[in-house]
């Protein structure tokens, strides 16, 4: 991922990380097919164990999670210049990736891959349909995440529901449900403006 910006010469990055993410989970299925308790491992990778988390395996997870924000606040600046103005150079981008990878190892041992991308992905999308500015999109996203989680768990006590595959769907339903009342609200915008 650091050499992002070569691989983007000759291939859409995002469609480059599709083919990544896709290889990744093949590969994982291939071994995980020749061992023992394969498909259980499978599902465990997939939905995680967040009901299950140990309070030795939360604190694990806290330290590990704020000694690399604590890092990523330091080197935010230069961070900041590899999102947003494309400089910085391959070492920082090595060292952002690797960081984000031992944040996503660790999250998806403890919430599975389906959780993991959806807090990845759909928060911030929720958060850019009102507003462009960063915080406030990081601000909106984590209260409507955090609000959809809740929701998620709170159907999967009272259904008996899998836990993980609720979060996700209560995540992509707000998400379609905001995306819905954005583009109804464009289009009262425009027809005002008529």
């Amino acid at each position: 991922m650091s050499l992002s910006r070569h691989i983007a010469r000759f291939v859409n990055i995002e469609d480059f990380i599709g083919v990544l993410y896709i290889f990744s989970l093949s590969a994982s299925i291939l071994v995980l097919d020749r061992t023992p308790h394969g498909l259980e491992e499978f599902k465990t990778i997939m939905n995680g164990s967040i009901l299950w988390v140990t309070p030795g395996e939360l604190y694990k997870t806290f330290v590990i999670y704020s000694v690399i924000g604590l890092f990523h606040f330091v080197f935010r600046k230069r961070f900041f210049a590899l999102s947003f103005e494309d400089r910085g150079g391959v070492f920082w981008e090595f060292l952002f990736f690797l960081s984000f990878a031992l944040v996503l190892v660790k999250s998806v041992q403890t919430a599975g891959i389906l959780q993991v991308f959806s807090f990845l992905v759909i928060p911030v999308l929720i958060g850019k349909l009102f507003t462009k500015d960063l915080k406030k999109v990081l601000v909106l996203g984590w209260m409507i995440g955090v609000a959809s989680s809740v929701f998620g768990l709170w159907l999967s006590y009272l259904y008996d529901i899998p836990t993980a595959p609720l979060i996700v769907a209560s995540l992509s339903l707000t998400f379609f449900t905001m995306l819905v009342f954005k583009s109804r609200m464009r289009g009262a915008e425009s027809t005002i403006r008529q």
